[in-house]
């Protein structure tokens, strides 16, 4: 994704002396609180998931319980354990093989210039419904710099959400008339050479995956929802400069419903170039879930950055809004 040009009593009162059994009680009482502490820092830390438990409770906790953003914490360490992963290479093939069974009736979709040494691919996950369908997307390939990059929440968190919502979708009763959904992993949305901010024309340089889906499919998507930036401590999720203004209202309205309206600001940040954009180009209404205040094209994303809570309020806001669409 590349950012565009447009549109935080003194020390002696009350002193008691304490002899005998009072003694000993109150010898006893700091270290029951220590306890009760040490229990508590540990349960938050269950839920977390790990080393951003200090920091969870910047966050709100959502109200609601479809998702599963312990399994979405988990999927997204198990993609950064597939080392750097650009477009084209053994480690994303390998990752795509595993990604794709957990969508649901998960298949291929090579990409222009695929070829069997150097596979490009979106996977693609369908649950029917009524046509045009609602695409949930994110893209599951890593910057090919700086070396050793893992993309920790520049892709793989984004990508374990759409499957996790997938997962709580599929388990669900939908009703009678709800629309057909697409859960697609793209390809391709870094460049081949450098970072995107590198590129002079951005635009055809990256965003393969979305571009050659929006070419496939003409006529055949609703609306958009982009998850890139969704897992960082800290999350916040202002509407991106281009995203649809009446989407974007609806996803906030959605995130009220689960409890975590303060994850959505109703503010609007700058305007970023990315994979809802080609949609967006094809008339399709499209919104991008990014927190461009991350720092997502450095070593710094890694797992540690990383918070269970910020993966929780963006799936359950994002099942909230498509349990709620007709």
């Amino acid at each position: 994704m590349d950012a565009g040009p447009d549109e935080d009593a003194g020390p002696g009162i009350g002193r008691t002396h304490l002899s005998g059994p009072l003694l000993a009680a109150a010898l006893a009482a700091p270290l029951l609180l220590l306890a009760g502490l040490v229990y508590l820092a540990t349960s938050v830390s269950l839920f977390t998931g790990g080393p951003s438990a200090a920091r969870a409770d910047t966050l709100p906790l959502a109200k609601a319980r479809a998702f599963d953003a312990r399994a979405a914490y988990r999927l997204t360490a198990e993609q950064v354990r597939y080392g750097q992963r650009p477009a084209g290479s053994p480690q994303l093939a390998r990752l795509a093989e595993r990604l794709r069974p957990l969508l649901p009736d998960g298949r291929f979709e090579p990409l222009p210039g695929s070829t069997a040494a150097k596979p490009l691919r979106n996977i693609v996950g369908t649950l029917p419904g009524t046509k045009p369908a609602i695409v949930i997307g994110a893209h599951y390939d890593t910057l090919v710099k700086p070396k050793g990059f893992v993309g920790a929440n520049n892709g793989a968190a984004g990508s374990a959400i759409v499957i996790e919502v997938a997962r709580a979708l599929r388990a669900l009763r939908r009703p009678a008339g709800a629309p057909e959904l697409k859960f697609v992993l793209f390809d391709g949305e870094e460049p081949d050479a450098g970072l995107p901010e590198e590129q002079a024309d951005f635009y055809h340089a990256g965003l393969r995956g979305s571009r050659a889906y929006v070419a496939r499919h003409p006529g055949q998507t609703r609306a958009m929802l982009l998850l890139d930036y969704v897992g960082g401590r800290r999350l916040q999720l202002p509407r991106e400069g281009s995203s649809d203004r009446a989407l974007w209202g609806d996803v906030r309205a959605a995130a009220t419903r689960a409890g975590v309206a303060a994850v959505f600001p109703d503010r609007t940040g700058v305007l970023i170039q990315d994979d809802h954009t080609p949609f967006l180009r094809a008339g399709v209404p499209a919104v991008d879930f990014i927190d461009w205040s991350y720092p997502g094209h450095t070593l710094k994303d890694g797992m540690k950055r990383i918070d269970v809570r910020a993966l929780d309020a963006v799936g359950e806001t994002v099942v909230a809004y498509l349990r709620g669409v007709r």
